[in-house]
Protein backbone atom coordinates (compact mmCIF):
# COMPACT_ATOMS: atom_id res chain seq x y z
CA UNK A 1 0.00 0.00 0.00
CA UNK A 2 1.46 3.45 -0.79
CA UNK A 3 1.08 6.36 0.93
CA UNK A 4 -1.35 7.83 -1.05
CA UNK A 5 -4.06 4.88 -0.85
CA UNK A 6 -3.36 4.84 3.03
CA UNK A 7 -4.33 8.95 3.07
CA UNK A 8 -7.64 8.40 0.75
CA UNK A 9 -8.95 5.56 3.35
CA UNK A 10 -8.16 7.60 6.07
CA UNK A 11 -10.08 10.11 4.96
CA UNK A 12 -12.70 8.02 3.97
CA UNK A 13 -13.87 8.92 7.65
CA UNK A 14 -15.15 12.42 7.80
CA UNK A 15 -13.78 13.15 11.43
CA UNK A 16 -10.54 12.80 10.70
CA UNK A 17 -10.49 15.24 8.09
CA UNK A 18 -12.56 17.25 10.72
CA UNK A 19 -10.33 17.07 12.67
CA UNK A 20 -7.17 17.71 10.78
CA UNK A 21 -9.06 20.68 9.11
CA UNK A 22 -9.39 21.98 12.87
CA UNK A 23 -5.87 21.34 13.91
CA UNK A 24 -4.90 22.75 11.06
CA UNK A 25 -6.77 25.84 11.81
CA UNK A 26 -5.86 26.14 15.69
CA UNK A 27 -2.03 25.81 14.62
CA UNK A 28 -0.80 23.91 17.44
CA UNK A 29 2.63 23.00 17.69
CA UNK A 30 3.90 19.74 15.97
CA UNK A 31 0.06 18.55 16.01
CA UNK A 32 -0.88 15.37 14.42
CA UNK A 33 -4.49 12.96 14.61
CA UNK A 34 -2.74 9.53 15.47
CA UNK A 35 -3.19 5.88 16.18
CA UNK A 36 -5.94 3.63 15.63
CA UNK A 37 -8.59 6.10 14.30
CA UNK A 38 -6.43 5.57 11.10
CA UNK A 39 -5.10 2.30 11.11
CA UNK A 40 -8.77 1.40 12.15
CA UNK A 41 -10.73 3.23 9.27
CA UNK A 42 -8.34 1.65 6.70
CA UNK A 43 -9.14 -1.81 8.37
CA UNK A 44 -12.76 -0.81 7.90
CA UNK A 45 -12.44 0.22 3.98
CA UNK A 46 -10.58 -3.00 3.70
CA UNK A 47 -13.61 -5.36 5.26
CA UNK A 48 -16.13 -3.26 4.23
CA UNK A 49 -17.27 -1.92 7.34
CA UNK A 50 -18.22 1.34 7.97
CA UNK A 51 -15.21 3.89 8.74
CA UNK A 52 -16.11 4.54 12.06
CA UNK A 53 -16.88 0.65 13.32
CA UNK A 54 -14.54 -0.26 16.89
CA UNK A 55 -13.09 3.40 17.15
CA UNK A 56 -13.12 4.43 20.61
CA UNK A 57 -11.49 7.55 20.48
CA UNK A 58 -9.86 9.78 18.29
CA UNK A 59 -6.47 10.93 19.55
CA UNK A 60 -4.38 13.97 18.88
CA UNK A 61 -0.89 14.75 19.54
CA UNK A 62 1.07 18.38 19.80
CA UNK A 63 4.56 19.54 21.59
CA UNK A 64 4.21 22.49 23.79
CA UNK A 65 7.15 23.35 26.02
CA UNK A 66 4.06 24.79 28.28
CA UNK A 67 3.96 21.45 30.17
CA UNK A 68 1.25 22.51 32.96
CA UNK A 69 -2.00 20.82 32.99
CA UNK A 70 -3.52 24.28 32.88
CA UNK A 71 -2.42 25.02 29.74
CA UNK A 72 -3.22 21.36 27.94
CA UNK A 73 -6.87 21.30 29.30
CA UNK A 74 -7.04 24.81 27.58
CA UNK A 75 -5.71 23.18 24.26
CA UNK A 76 -8.29 20.08 24.88
CA UNK A 77 -11.39 22.73 25.14
CA UNK A 78 -10.23 24.51 22.14
CA UNK A 79 -10.18 21.42 20.08
CA UNK A 80 -13.24 19.82 21.43
CA UNK A 81 -15.48 23.40 20.99
CA UNK A 82 -14.32 24.12 17.67
CA UNK A 83 -15.10 20.06 16.38
CA UNK A 84 -18.60 20.70 17.53
CA UNK A 85 -18.39 16.83 17.43
CA UNK A 86 -21.02 14.83 19.44
CA UNK A 87 -20.61 11.45 21.17
CA UNK A 88 -16.98 11.24 19.59
CA UNK A 89 -14.33 10.74 22.02
CA UNK A 90 -11.03 13.32 21.42
CA UNK A 91 -8.44 12.42 23.68
CA UNK A 92 -5.74 15.05 23.41
CA UNK A 93 -2.26 14.88 24.59
CA UNK A 94 0.63 17.30 25.09
CA UNK A 95 3.39 14.84 24.13
CA UNK A 96 6.25 17.24 26.14
CA UNK A 97 4.26 16.37 29.43
CA UNK A 98 3.41 12.81 29.07
CA UNK A 99 6.34 11.89 31.31
CA UNK A 100 5.08 13.74 34.07
CA UNK A 101 1.85 11.85 34.21
CA UNK A 102 2.35 8.35 32.58
CA UNK A 103 4.51 6.07 35.07
CA UNK A 104 1.54 7.33 38.17
CA UNK A 105 -0.74 6.47 35.80
CA UNK A 106 0.91 2.87 34.65
CA UNK A 107 3.44 1.76 36.50
CA UNK A 108 6.44 1.86 34.18
CA UNK A 109 8.93 4.78 33.37
CA UNK A 110 8.64 7.33 30.45
CA UNK A 111 11.24 8.89 29.02
CA UNK A 112 10.80 12.99 28.20
CA UNK A 113 9.95 13.56 24.22
CA UNK A 114 11.30 15.79 22.08
CA UNK A 115 8.53 15.79 19.54
CA UNK A 116 5.43 14.34 19.06
CA UNK A 117 6.98 11.74 16.28
CA UNK A 118 8.58 10.34 19.64
CA UNK A 119 5.67 9.50 20.98
CA UNK A 120 3.98 7.72 18.38
CA UNK A 121 7.48 5.55 18.01
CA UNK A 122 5.99 4.44 21.78
CA UNK A 123 3.01 3.34 20.91
CA UNK A 124 1.86 -0.10 21.92
CA UNK A 125 1.58 -1.80 18.53
CA UNK A 126 3.43 -1.29 15.21
CA UNK A 127 0.43 -1.05 13.06
CA UNK A 128 -0.74 1.73 15.04
CA UNK A 129 2.42 3.74 14.63
CA UNK A 130 1.28 6.52 12.42
CA UNK A 131 0.34 10.50 12.35
CA UNK A 132 -1.43 12.22 9.75
CA UNK A 133 -1.17 16.56 9.90
CA UNK A 134 -2.60 18.93 7.51
CA UNK A 135 0.06 21.25 6.13
CA UNK A 136 -0.13 24.29 3.81
CA UNK A 137 1.32 22.09 0.61
CA UNK A 138 -1.28 19.01 1.81
CA UNK A 139 -0.98 16.58 4.40
CA UNK A 140 1.88 14.97 5.45
CA UNK A 141 1.85 11.84 6.96
CA UNK A 142 4.83 9.96 9.62
CA UNK A 143 4.82 6.16 9.39
CA UNK A 144 8.46 4.71 10.56
CA UNK A 145 6.87 1.05 9.63
CA UNK A 146 5.64 1.99 6.17
CA UNK A 147 1.48 0.69 5.69
CA UNK A 148 1.75 -3.13 5.10
CA UNK A 149 1.67 -4.71 7.59
CA UNK A 150 -1.55 -2.28 8.32
CA UNK A 151 -3.01 -3.28 4.83
CA UNK A 152 -2.20 -6.93 5.73
CA UNK A 153 -4.38 -6.45 8.95
CA UNK A 154 -1.58 -7.75 11.17
CA UNK A 155 -0.84 -6.68 14.29
CA UNK A 156 2.55 -6.27 16.29
CA UNK A 157 3.87 -6.01 19.20
CA UNK A 158 5.86 -2.37 19.48
CA UNK A 159 8.94 -3.68 22.43
CA UNK A 160 9.89 0.11 23.58
CA UNK A 161 11.08 0.29 27.23
CA UNK A 162 7.30 1.32 28.19
CA UNK A 163 5.68 -1.81 26.91
CA UNK A 164 3.23 -4.11 28.60
CA UNK A 165 2.35 -7.66 27.27
CA UNK A 166 -0.34 -7.61 29.41
CA UNK A 167 -2.01 -4.37 27.96
CA UNK A 168 -1.26 -5.83 24.56
CA UNK A 169 -2.69 -8.87 25.08
CA UNK A 170 -5.94 -6.94 25.86
CA UNK A 171 -5.63 -4.26 22.77
CA UNK A 172 -5.45 -7.49 20.90
CA UNK A 173 -8.05 -9.72 21.67
CA UNK A 174 -10.57 -6.09 21.36
CA UNK A 175 -9.83 -5.80 18.04
CA UNK A 176 -9.91 -9.49 17.07
CA UNK A 177 -13.23 -9.62 18.45
CA UNK A 178 -14.03 -6.66 15.90
CA UNK A 179 -11.94 -7.45 13.26
CA UNK A 180 -11.98 -11.14 12.88
CA UNK A 181 -9.74 -10.89 9.73
CA UNK A 182 -6.60 -9.49 11.71
CA UNK A 183 -3.55 -11.88 11.84
CA UNK A 184 -2.31 -11.01 15.68
CA UNK A 185 1.36 -11.84 16.14
CA UNK A 186 1.99 -13.08 20.13
CA UNK A 187 4.22 -12.13 22.65
CA UNK A 188 6.07 -14.33 24.36
CA UNK A 189 4.52 -15.39 27.72
CA UNK A 190 1.11 -13.30 26.54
Amino acid sequence: MTQDEFLAAALQNPINGHILRELAALALPDAWLVSGCLTQTLWNVLTGRPVDHGILDYDVFYFDPDTSWEAEDAVIRKLQDRLGVQDTAIEVRNQARVHLWYPQKHGRPYQPLACSCEGIDRFLTKNTQIGIRHTADGYEVYAPNGFDEIAGLIVRPNHTPNFSAANYAAKAQRWKALWPELTVVEVDGV
